[in-house]
């Protein structure tokens, strides 16, 4: 007897991700979590994921913080870091509290990615984990009066030691400490080490493990954000947590230095570096300079995404059948909603100028997209360009959807209201209703 997959859907999802497996394969990320990540119970599973993403070739740099580990270790002494705007002062003490905390958790990490067991999904990994002295430093100095002491900034990367690394196909393990050409130990933001990182080496993703979900101010995930966007949002909402606004801001700043996408995600979440890497939508923040997604004009080499878009309503009888060819004759007459690379909308526009009159055709949404305004937006787009050509009435043939156009201002009307060379190709045996909107 064969083997039955225990978990329902397994084989859909596993073939869907088929595309971001190899997209991802041999390039870079530089993943940056908090110490709070470190001691969570459920970090084995996280540790388990970037092991498969190791695994599936992508290039990783590993960041980690830990402040809850120095704060424990300060307790102890019975010592204090203050904190003045943003920053926190590191003196002497604190200094040895942070270097101690930092080397912990190094070997914590290291243990980690060390584990073979057979019966574990670590079993033959094989994981190299290689750390060093790559970022040097300098100190922030006395800022308003204030003397930060052993509190630095980053001052350079050591792109080409992390890339040998990389190259020997180890991961890059990064802490929070930066150095000086004197031989001086820094305390380093761990978010701004993997801003700095990231931009050095030219990564392909940035991604944060953060606390807490980016949301709106009603509390909804926001999926995706322009360095713009970050800015007014940071401008905007002035109560966000010192963390989270601090890495927004380094996310917008890695975007303007060349990282072409930033992601932060919650890392509560079980699996979430998986579900944001290998799905379409993801499940976290995007960050990105490029549209995300947006509204073009198609190409050729976008016909095959939308042979696939509206196969199933032409087969379901709501549109009429395409072959490719005339699909490929055509496509300067299509828009579509793309999103990450993927056409998730589509609609046509053939005008008669004669009549002053355009027809809106195949317009089509995805099944996974319907009801979060892509037609509507579609729809407006190409309103938009009918006027520019000096049209004056947009008008549809549809046999499914009639009550979708009526809502959004078009009108039955006659058979006879089409101009002449449209309604000599009118399909009687379709029976397709007639509706017109005035532009």
């Amino acid at each position: 007897m064969k083997n039955k997959v225990d978990k329902p859907g397994f084989v859909d999802w596993f073939r869907a991700s088929s595309p971001y497996i190899h997209a991802h394969r041999g390039r870079t990320f530089v993943l940056a979590l908090g110490g709070e990540a470190v001691e969570s119970a459920d970090f084995p599973n996280l540790v388990h994921d970037i092991a498969l993403l190791h695994g599936l070739g992508i290039r990783l740099v590993l960041v980690h913080g830990a402040r809850p580990q120095i704060e424990e270790r300060l307790k102890l002494r019975n010592a204090d870091m203050a904190v003045v705007n943003g920053l926190r002062i590191t003196d002497d003490d604190a200094l040895a509290c942070v270097m101690e905390a930092a080397g912990a958790v190094r070997v914590q990490i290291e243990a980690l990615f060390s584990q073979g067991l057979s019966n574990s999904p670590m079993a033959g990994a094989c994981i190299r984990v290689a750390s060093g002295n790559f970022v040097t430093a300098r100190p922030l100095g006395v800022i308003d009066g204030i003397d930060y002491h052993h509190t630095g900034e980053v001052r350079r990367i050591d792109s080409e030691g992390i890339a040998q690394r990389l190259d020997a196909g180890a991961i890059a393990l990064i802490p929070p400490l930066g150095y000086s050409p004197t031989g001086e130990v820094f305390n380093l933001n761990a978010a701004d080490v993997a801003q700095a990182v990231a931009m050095a080496i030219g990564a392909d993703k940035l991604i944060f493990l953060a606390e807490q979900r980016v949301t709106d101010s009603r509390g909804r995930l926001i999926d995706n954000m322009s360095p713009g966007e970050v800015d007014e949002m940071l401008a905007r909402r002035r109560k966000l947590p010192e963390q989270q606004a601090r890495l927004l801001r380094d996310a917008a700043a890695a975007c303007r230095g060349g990282v072409k996408r930033v992601h932060l995600l919650d890392r509560h979440q079980d699996g979430v570096l998986l579900s944001e890497l290998f799905t379409r939508d993801g499940v976290g923040t995007l960050v990105t300079a490029g549209p995300y997604q947006r509204i073009r004009t198609a190409g050729i080499d976008d016909v095959g995404g939308i042979l696939e878009l509206i196969a199933p309503l032409e087969q379901a009888g709501v549109l009429v059948q395409r072959p490719r060819e005339l699909l490929e004759n055509e496509i300067d007459r299509f828009t579509l909603v793309e999103r990450d690379g993927a056409v998730i909308a589509c609609a046509a526009l053939y005008p008669f100028p004669d009549a002053g009159m355009a027809e809106l055709a195949c317009l089509a949404v995805s099944p996974d997209y319907r009801g979060q305004g892509h037609g509507d937006a579609l729809l407006e787009h190409l309103e938009q360009q009918a006027r520019q050509q000096g049209l004056s009435r947009l008008f549809v043939l549809t046999t499914r959807t009639a009550h979708w156009f009526r809502e959004r201002g078009f009108e039955p009307a006659d058979l006879k209201a089409l101009p002449n060379q449209r309604r000599d190709l009118y399909n009687w045996q379709r029976g397709s209703k007639v509706f017109i909107k005035p532009l």
